[in-house]
């Protein structure tokens, strides 16, 4: 409200969309905009990189409207029809207008106090912020991009480390609200982080559930390779070997593309090839800082990888 910003540059909590959506679990879903980090493979980079690539969103409504709104969509006969029983808070990473969701939450109940929530996120909050997203949700579907703290870096601009601690968390205390931790598998770059990733979850508890999605090419990622079946089918037999009993995978593969060629790249400031793709990809798109890590990096307020326009959308 002082009009400080962070990694996200949001100030007021903004709605970039809100409709009936099938994908499960069925909802009125919620869109925020703005996102604490900035995937190089974001399917939602229109909302996800607001307010830097100039796209129009619906923007702040009232938190008591908007809770009005949500509980007479999920009881209109559309909603009824498609089984939509909550809300469902996305984005972009609605974790950073926290506050306004709780608000929203809270008026909602007033009008219909079993008013199911769902929260959409990548993981990156506070362990309080954690407890307090908990504390309103009935379900929660958590993002995971990758194990290995550079690899994430350098698809993501930000560090594994919270995202790991809170995941486990989850697993191991709030294993009753997940729906599932969802693995996006992109060919040449985090392919190789799919084994310690459920190996790690399998740590916590085998029987949590895990959806593996099919890369599709978007955003800076717009030209490589999509997910081909193979890989999908491959990823769940890793996840089976590792000790996980509810792994599946979901999505259109074997989108056409081309792994770009890292001979220009960043050579010297990532370790594994993996990480060295991602950056490459990342300094094709006018990242100035490398290894990735956007709430260090002097240039966070005038990124250029937030104003990047894709040519192609799949």
């Amino acid at each position: 409200m002082k009009g400080e910003t962070g990694v996200c540059k949001v100030t007021m909590p903004t709605v970039a969309s809100a409709t009936l959506h099938p994908a499960p679990p069925e909802s009125y879903t919620v869109f925020m905009a703005g996102c604490n980090f900035k995937c190089l493979n974001c399917q939602n980079w229109t909302i996800s990189q607001y307010p830097d690539n100039g796209f129009v969103q619906r923007g702040f409504i009232d938190p008591a409207e908007l809770a009005e709104e949500c509980v007479e969509q999920l009881g209109s006969i559309s909603g009824q029809r498609m089984g939509a029983d909550r809300i469902f808070f996305s984005g972009g990473e609605p974790t950073i207008h926290l506050p306004y969701i709780e608000k929203i939450v809270e008026e909602a109940r007033k009008i219909e106090p079993i008013t199911k929530v769902n929260y959409d996120t990548n993981g990156y909050m506070t362990e309080e912020s954690l407890i307090r997203v908990l504390n309103f949700t009935t379900s929660i579907t958590y993002d995971l991009k990758a194990y290995h703290n550079e690899v994430h870096l350098a698809l993501t601009g930000t560090s594994s480390a919270p995202i790991l601690r809170n995941a486990e968390y989850i697993g191991k205390y709030a294993k009753d609200r997940l729906w599932e931790y969802r693995i996006v598998v992109i060919p040449k770059i985090n392919e190789n982080e799919i084994k310690p990733l459920t190996e790690f979850i399998a740590s916590i508890d085998p029987s949590l559930p895990v959806s593996f999605l099919a890369f599709r090419p978007n955003f800076v990622l717009e030209y490589h390779s999509g997910a081909d079946r193979q890989l999908m089918e491959r990823c769940v037999d890793i996840a089976w070997q590792s000790g996980l009993k509810n792994a599946y995978w979901s999505g259109y593969t074997g989108i056409s593309g081309k792994v770009a060629d890292i001979k220009n790249g960043p050579k010297q400031t990532y370790l594994s090839d993996e990480a060295r793709l991602a950056g490459s990809y990342a300094l094709y798109a006018g990242c100035r800082t490398h290894l990735r890590d956007c709430k260090a990096c002097c240039f966070n307020q005038e990124c250029q990888v937030k104003k990047y326009i894709p040519r192609l959308s799949t």
